[in-house]
């Protein structure tokens, strides 16, 4: 004795992926959106434009000059001599150098110059690329 109705006994045969795609898609497009202002959200430096600029190493050190001349490593503030001994117990660390444009070309060669005597050999200057 069969119903009229279908057979709802049987095995499922297929999975309807669509909705899944759908929610990874916007899911990812909120993370390539706010991946940008995690990233910079911390002190703001108006950096020097170039044309030619290349990523930096992930590893590298953060080492940033203010408009306001404080120093900062990984975002925090630091004085020049705290930085330089900081540094001097990691010497193979690379550093990745964010002066503002204001800063007298001086001063910030005199930064470099602490960190080069600091022991740290790669050193890369950031840019904002026109």
């Amino acid at each position: 004795m069969h119903s009229g109705g279908g057979n709802d006994d049987g095995a499922i045969t297929g999975i309807n992926v669509t909705p899944l795609v759908d929610i990874i898609l916007v899911v990812l497009i909120i993370f390539m959106a706010t991946a940008p202002m995690i990233q910079s959200r911390s002190v703001r430096v108006d950096l020097p434009k170039a044309k030619a600029t290349e990523r930096s190493a992930a590893e590298a050190l953060d080492v940033t000059l203010t408009a306001e001349r404080k120093l900062l490593l990984q975002g925090k503030p630091l004085t020049r001599e705290q930085i330089i001994a900081q540094l001097l117990v990691m010497p193979d660390r690379a550093v990745v150098l964010s002066a503002d444009q204001s800063i007298p070309y001086g001063e910030v060669i005199a930064l470099l110059d602490g960190i080069r005597g600091a022991g740290v050999k790669r050193i890369g200057l950031q840019v904002k690329s026109r």
